[in-house]
């Protein structure tokens, strides 16, 4: 018997390998040292820092997965995997430097998971970080045929005096809210049950989504601020503080970039909600505060900013091409969201 056998097919890693070394290169930043393949990855830190101040991140993409797999379409959910660790280090001022992966599956199709790293070098790309390393576990048994899970680590550096950790935000601040692509990449146990009990398929065109089926809304990929906000931050514009809206929504999410003893009350109807949303709650019988509770409803990042830098802000990214809005005020309060959007 050998590890083939016994469900392990060694060349298929090193075929793997190859398929993913341009697009992995490709990612490289002048701090990287050394190749791919060695036991770890190199990364020398950019000069002109004075106290520099790394932030680090980790997360998944959950059964947003389940989706892609069923489809058959994998080369979206890297950028996802990507989008969710370095849009949660941005949130403290950090420049992303470099990531890495963690694939695991039962049996490795080399394409397939070429597929989802093509998604992880785009991610990278489009944050401006490195594509350092990774992991890829041949587990048979443990995944069923075709099933694979995958998790992301970035680094990020910044200027100690730029951290921003909520000290900064004060009362009267405004929260300026940055549009999502959509569902990003939370709530998809309550999608999938809605869509599980609606007896439709992935492929249904529901009216309310003008045309396009529900896995392809479904799939479009987490966006990825980096860039644009780090612009903002380098060109003077004033930020107290930042919140990326993943699980649980602004609820959940909005109160981590606050000070002590602050709230923000939301302007109702400040925002456009995705068609996507409308058409799970109505489908699903979900009620508004669940949907908010859940979901981001549109907003996939808030920047809060002095009431003097508003219309700057919005006016700076939508020249991004980032829809903005004014969604509400820093109050006084115990870290709770007051109000909720409009359906």
């Amino acid at each position: 018997m050998d590890y083939k056998e016994a469900g392990v097919d060694i060349e298929a890693g090193r075929s793997f390998v190859e398929k993913i070394r341009k697009g992995v290169e490709s990612t490289h930043r002048a701090e990287v040292l050394g190749g791919l393949g060695g036991f770890g990855g190199y990364f020398q830190l950019p000069a002109g820092y004075l106290e520099p101040v790394l932030v680090s991140g980790t997360d998944g993409v959950g059964t947003k997965l389940k989706i892609a797999q069923a489809l058959n379409r994998h080369d979206t959910v890297g950028i996802d995997l990507v989008a969710m660790c370095v849009n949660d280090i941005l949130t403290s001022g950090a420049e992303p430097l470099f990531f890495l992966d963690y694939l695991a599956t039962g049996k490795l199709n080399p394409q397939q998971l070429a597929e989802v790293v093509t998604g992880i070098v785009a991610g990278c790309r489009l944050s401006g970080c490195a594509l350092l390393g990774g992991e890829t576990a041949e587990m048979p048994g443990f995944y069923q045929l075709g099933e694979y899970d995958i998790a992301g680590f970035c680094v990020g550096i910044v200027e100690k005096s730029k951290l921003l950790d909520g000290s900064q935000v004060k009362i009267g601040d405004i929260a300026v809210g940055l549009a999502s692509n959509g569902v990003h990449s939370n709530g998809f146990s309550l999608v999938r049950k809605i869509i599980e009990t609606s007896g439709l398929s992935w492929d249904a065109t529901p009216e309310l989504l003008g045309g396009k089926s529900l896995g392809e809304v479904l799939l479009t990929p987490t966006k990825i601020y980096v860039k644009p906000v780090l612009a903002a931050l380098r060109s003077g514009m004033e930020v107290q503080g930042m919140a990326h809206i993943t699980g649980g929504g602004l609820p959940e999410n909005l109160p981590r970039c606050l000070n002590k003893n602050q709230s923000v009350k939301i302007e109702v109807g400040s925002w456009e909600i995705p068609p996507i949303f409308s058409w799970l709650a109505y489908t699903g019988n979900v009620n508004q505060k669940v949907m908010f509770d859940t979901f981001n409803l549109g907003i996939g990042f808030v920047l809060i900013v002095p009431p003097g830098q508003v219309k700057s802000a919005i006016s700076w990214f939508e020249s991004q091409e980032i829809k903005a809005y004014t969604i509400g005020e820093v109050i006084e309060g115990k870290g709770e969201i007051v109000g909720t959007p409009l359906f």
